[in-house]
């Protein structure tokens, strides 16, 4: 009996700790570093009516705050510029909520609101800005030497 007592005593407690870290995780910027694919829809309300929204678009973030990105979105179905590049920063919490705010040559600056799930391999955003309904998903994208 005491032979099985000091066999279990050890394993409850390594059970115990590992959950404990397990719940512990917290994200920072690090966590949404590399390349990412973004699928964009929804509206921009304007006083004659909606323009809808839809677009994708490629965004790299650099773990300490700072993204680039291009982006292919059209606007009721036209596409003004085909790769648009822009430029921003981003902030991740620990519990894995955050802000992003985008800058684009001629175009209203974007403040987002992001959520960053799976490990860091999927991120979902909401425009914050006044007069935009539109929402993203995206999922890391696996450079080649990842998978080596």
């Amino acid at each position: 009996m005491k032979f099985r007592i000091s066999l279990i005593l050890p394993l409850m407690v390594l059970v115990a700790s590992s959950g404990a870290m397990a719940g512990s995780r917290e994200c920072t910027d690090s966590t949404i570093k590399g390349s990412y694919a973004f699928t964009i829809h929804g509206q921009i309300l304007m006083p004659g009516g909606p323009l809808l929204v839809d677009g994708i678009a490629k965004t790299t973030f650099d773990g300490n705050g700072e993204l680039t990105q291009v982006s292919a979105v059209a606007i009721n179905g036209n596409i003004p510029l085909i790769w648009s590049p822009s430029s921003g920063t981003y902030t991740v919490n620990s519990d894995c909520t955050g802000t992003m705010t985008l800058i684009s040559t001629g175009q209203p600056t974007l403040h987002l609101a992001i959520l960053v799930s799976q490990s860091g391999n999927h991120i979902h955003t909401v425009i914050t800005d006044r007069g935009f309904a539109a929402t993203s998903d995206a999922e890391r994208i696996w450079a080649r030497e990842d998978l080596d």
